[in-house]
């Protein structure tokens, strides 16, 4: 449920509506904005109709009504507004669309130095780069973790980049959100719970990327997990899901952006990289990222992509990112024009 109190409403009464939640049984999820409170009901407690007939009449109530949603606080019925994420300079999910770049892995201070100073001249606003590294095989390299994690908050400090970097493990959460502004996970981890529900206490901004075979469903109900524990600076990313095409290193499902438009307020993000595994593909990619409505997207970019320890294929040159970035300024200037209209009429 979701209970929408007056404008201005006191706190005698936005306290006296939480305490009349809780005696049916039920928890309360609130969100206070300059001028008016609103008030998320979950749980499995009492008799939702009398709980809802019940708060109608209470004193400084403006409207209770259903979420029929079985995800609540990041569906579009809890939020209309759009949840907007600030990590270092940038805004995700207001009227920037946002480019995050950098490598699948952090390997050497002087890799990651000189991707961060171009990826930063180009016009990206956030780093990418991982010091954990989930690996199919067990003999791949698995990261730097904490010197790696080190090496990008010394890329931060001389760029001004923002830095978002994968987080494996709920016993990892404080380490990495020490150094990250933004935590990621991965595809393989967008249903591990204990790791979900420590984010939602991180305090650091998080992305959640798609799983390899999960529905959008899915993904919002485990956006779900981290907003429901604490913490609603969330952003979802379509990193591509596995069909049975081959052409590709997975099929990116582009529409999954208009829905979850449709659904959520909050941010999406597109992975062209994980999408496509193929370096070429990657521009083309990024132009629809950017035509559909997407919010930013994240690709990797390697100084020497046929060098790389991870995901060489599907990396970016700074070449060819600079060459993409180029290309797409005429992309984001209509889409910002198109966000600035959205945002207009939504005032």
């Amino acid at each position: 449920m979701i209970i929408s109190m007056r404008p201005h409403a006191s706190r005698e009464e936005v306290d006296s509506v939480c305490e009349r939640i809780r005696d049916f049984g039920f928890r309360v999820h609130s969100i206070e904005g300059e001028e008016r409170v609103v008030i998320g009901v979950v749980g499995v407690g009492g008799d939702v109709t009398a709980c809802l007939e019940s708060l109608e009449a209470t004193p400084g109530v403006e409207s209770a009504m259903r979420i029929s949603a079985p995800y609540k606080f990041v569906s579009l019925e809890f939020r209309k507004e759009r949840t907007v994420i600030r990590a270092g300079k940038a805004e995700i999910g207001g009227d920037e669309f946002v480019i995050m770049a950098g490598p699948c892995s952090v390997e050497s201070e002087s890799q990651i130095m000189q991707t961060a100073e171009a990826v930063a001249a180009a016009g990206a606003k956030i780093l990418r780069g991982g010091a954990y590294k989930p690996r199919t095989s067990p003999y791949d390299f698995q990261g730097m973790e904490e010197a790696g994690l080190k090496l990008l908050a010394k890329a931060r400090e001389a760029t001004g980049l923002a830095v978002i970097t994968e987080v494996m493990s709920d016993r990892d959460a404080e380490l990495v959100a020490e150094y990250a502004d933004i935590m990621q996970v991965g595809a393989r981890n967008m249903q591990n719970f204990a790791l979900l529900k420590a984010l939602g206490k991180c305090g650091r901004p998080v992305m959640l990327k798609r799983g390899l075979s999960s529905t959008i469903k899915e993904l919002l109900m485990s956006a779900e997990y981290i907003v429901a524990h604490g913490n609603s600076q969330v952003m979802l990313c379509e990193r591509g899901i596995r069909t049975f095409e081959t052409a590709t290193r997975n099929t990116c499902d582009i529409s999954a952006v208009p829905v979850l438009n449709e659904l959520t307020h909050l941010p999406v993000i597109i992975d062209p990289s994980h999408a496509t595994g193929k370096r070429s593909l990657v521009p083309a990619l990024a132009k629809a990222a950017v035509a559909v409505g997407a919010d930013g997207m994240i690709v990797e970019v390697h100084p020497c992509p046929q060098k790389a320890v991870s995901d060489g294929a599907q990396s970016l040159t700074i070449e060819g990112f600079e060459e993409m970035m180029r290309n797409l300024s005429g992309y984001i200037a209509l889409w910002k024009q198109e966000r600035m209209a959205d945002m207009a009429v939504a005032v």
